[in-house]
């Protein structure tokens, strides 16, 4: 098989195979087999659920044991109205 390459591409190869230490002709094969065959395929693999991909980090984080998470509404209300007066905006 011949393949016409342009002139800029042509001396980059030289240029690369010769800083490698090989024929252009290997180089271009290398990297030819590399980017068609050595490729991962383009469909993801069988994973599993979110759960599974993040397992190892749920529940990693000690927290201090306040419900922080309850009548956030409210308290956040309470902060805002308490900042006012205090006169910060």
């Amino acid at each position: 098989m011949v393949i016409r390459l342009a002139s800029d591409v042509e001396e980059a190869l030289e240029r690369q195979a010769k800083e490698r230490g090989m024929t252009p002709e290997l180089l271009a094969e290398e990297s030819l087999r590399k980017a068609l065959l050595e490729r991962p395929s383009a469909t993801a693999p069988e994973a599993g659920t979110l759960r599974d991909f993040l397992g190892a980090y749920v529940g990693a984080v000690e927290g201090t044991g306040e419900a922080l998470s309850e009548d956030c509404g409210r308290r956040f209300a309470d902060a805002v109205a308490l900042e006012r007066q205090q006169g910060r905006p």
